[in-house]
């Protein structure tokens, strides 16, 4: 049997390689048949090259349909314009704000470490916690003792002024008008003492409340007592040297009388005189009897009248001067007894602005030394505290609103901008307040967000809810948006690169219609915020809801004609 040398390659049409198979086949019937193999092969070539021919017509029949043939998009798209050189926008019609997005902590308006500090006596050990009276999460009401160190108590008291002082009696000043209103407040009235002026009554009262809490105050004065005692004693002296004093002048006052010495111009008792001349025995002039003539008895009558009235003169001065001395020890006595009494020490009270408080954390346990905070408080309507930075602050001002959301939650609440703080401070650490040099801190930093501790410095921002928010939010960070400004009602707002300026200092936006036509809007902007500008067209054109405004070049079709100029397309054209 003749083999057929021809190769089939991979290249052509399946119909083909059928036809080749179907013409071996022939081939091969027709040599068992004994046909020639030259007629064979003829007819098996042609057979080939009409399967061939049919091929290709099949070919450049489906080139042809796909020239011809679209789909529904592709026609769309030829039919439409070219697409537009230029990055366009809409304009819109709504309220623009400006915000201020800044981070913040939930945190009490007021925040206290309670740092106690106790005054070691003579033999006084390291100052040691003896009790704790509250547990994390407890309230805490006024007048409540908070723990005991070393014995003594430390309680709250409201009040929004820091204690930075002993208060002793005599003191005077704001301080005490807080204690004192403090006092009366959980009812111990202060009596008669004029407000800030710690007296007798707020003597009175301080024991009192000590003694409702168990405890005895400690004295103003720890000399148990002497210096009063010692100006009584003062007192009492002054008292007899005055009694001295009169009864010596009254006595001098009776010898005195000798000066009747003075009948003794009768001649019978002119012997008083010589007697009388002394002063000191006057008394004896009615016994004079060898008087010879008047004259002498009146020269004597004058010499004792002299004497007496001299001894008078010093009488009344040693009284006088007894008086002065007693004067001056009952001052010294009612000084002694003002300074002593009990004294309200800086480290036994934390005054807070609001009750109840709350404990929000308790450091320490019975026997613990004492080593800074040993609680931290809280008190007050929840807030919010947040730190803007040199280029925000000038955005943000008190009585913007401000919107909440925590992205824990969910919640969202309404506030406004309580204060902003004038100069930077340093970023505390998170969940930290300031501490007190005298036992508390006024909570006026705790829970600040970023920026972090020695990170840059800020301005503190408060926030203050429009309505309370719940307590589970408390220490969570928190989304503040600062409203900083915002267009009164809807406006036309573009994008902020639509709009360019001019040469002769006019203000434009390019508009753009549907065929890629542009002309130019002459406007005056207004408010900006996030990205987008107010604008007012002027003149004669007109600008509306929808409408298309110019704010780059698309490079994509830029590119793509190099002979088109940039001219009045790069950012609403110039």
């Amino acid at each position: 049997m003749t083999q057929d040398t021809r190769e089939v390659t991979p290249d052509e049409p399946a119909e083909e390689a059928e036809a080749v198979g179907e013409a071996e086949a022939v081939e091969d019937a027709e040599e068992a048949d004994g046909a020639e193999p030259s007629a064979g092969l003829s007819r098996r070539r042609t057979w080939v090259a009409a399967v061939a021919a049919g091929a290709v017509l099949l070919s450049a029949a489906g080139v042809a349909a796909s020239l011809v043939i679209k789909s529904p998009a592709q026609t769309a798209a030829e039919a439409g314009p070219p697409p537009l050189d230029v990055l366009i926008a809409r304009v819109e019609k709504r309220v623009l704000r400006d915000t201020v997005i800044v981070r913040g902590t939930v945190t009490s308006a007021q925040a206290v470490q309670v740092t106690p500090t106790v005054a070691g006596g003579d033999g006084a050990g390291p100052a040691v916690v003896t009790k704790v009276a509250v547990r994390q999460g407890d309230k805490v009401e006024a007048g409540k003792v908070l723990l005991e160190v070393s014995g003594r108590p430390v309680f709250a008291l409201p009040g929004g002024l820091p204690v930075y002082r002993d208060l002793k009696p005599g003191a005077t000043g704001d301080d005490v008008k807080q204690l004192q209103k403090a006092l009366a407040g959980l009812g111990h009235g202060t009596g008669s003492d004029a407000a800030g002026t710690f007296g007798a009554g707020t003597k009175a009262a301080l024991g009192a409340f000590y003694k409702s809490i168990g405890y005895d105050p400690l004295p103003a004065v720890a000399d148990r007592g002497e210096a009063v005692k010692s100006a009584e004693d003062a007192v009492t002296s002054a008292e007899r040297s005055l009694e001295d004093a009169k009864a010596a002048a009254a006595n001098t006052g009776t010898g005195g009388t000798g000066s009747t010495g003075s009948t003794g111009s009768t001649g019978t008792t002119g012997g008083t005189g010589t007697t009388g001349a002394s002063g000191a025995s006057g008394t004896t002039g009615t016994t004079g009897s060898t008087g010879t003539t008047g004259g002498s008895g009146t020269k004597s009558s004058g010499g004792g009248g002299g004497g007496g009235k001299g001894s008078g003169q010093d009488g009344a001065r040693a009284v006088a001067r007894a008086q002065e001395d007693l004067r001056k020890a009952r001052e010294r006595l009612a000084e002694a007894r003002a300074a002593a009494g009990p004294m309200l020490p800086v480290g036994e009270v934390v005054f807070l602005e609001s009750f109840p408080a709350r404990a929000d954390s308790v450091g320490v346990r019975p026997g613990s030394p004492v080593s800074g905070s040993a609680m931290s408080l809280s008190a007050g309507a929840l807030v919010v505290r947040g730190q803007l930075q040199e280029h925000q602050k000038g955005l943000v001002r008190a009585g913007q609103k401000v919107e909440i959301l925590s992205e824990v939650s969910g919640v969202t609440a309404a506030a406004e901008v309580q204060s902003v703080a004038d100069t930077a401070q340093p970023a505390p650490a998170p969940g930290t307040g300031s501490t007190g040099g005298q036992g508390q801190g006024q909570g006026q930093g705790q829970g600040q967000q970023a920026p972090a501790p020695g990170g840059p410095s800020g301005y503190e921002m408060l926030v203050r809810p429009l309505a309370p928010l719940d307590t589970k939010l408390v220490g969570q960070d928190v989304r503040l948006t600062v409203e900083a400004a915002a267009t009164d009602g809807n406006a036309l707002v573009v994008p902020v690169s639509a709009v360019s300026a001019q040469a002769d200092g006019r203000t434009i936006v390019t508009v753009v219609d549907g065929t890629g036509a542009q002309r130019r809007i002459e406007v005056r902007p207004g408010t900006t915020g996030d990205g987008y500008v107010e604008v007012r067209p002027t003149g004669d054109g007109t600008l509306a809801d929808g409408d298309s405004v110019v704010i780059g070049v698309n490079p994509g079709v830029a590119n793509k004609q190099p002979g088109k100029q940039n001219g009045g397309k790069s950012g609403g054209g110039s």
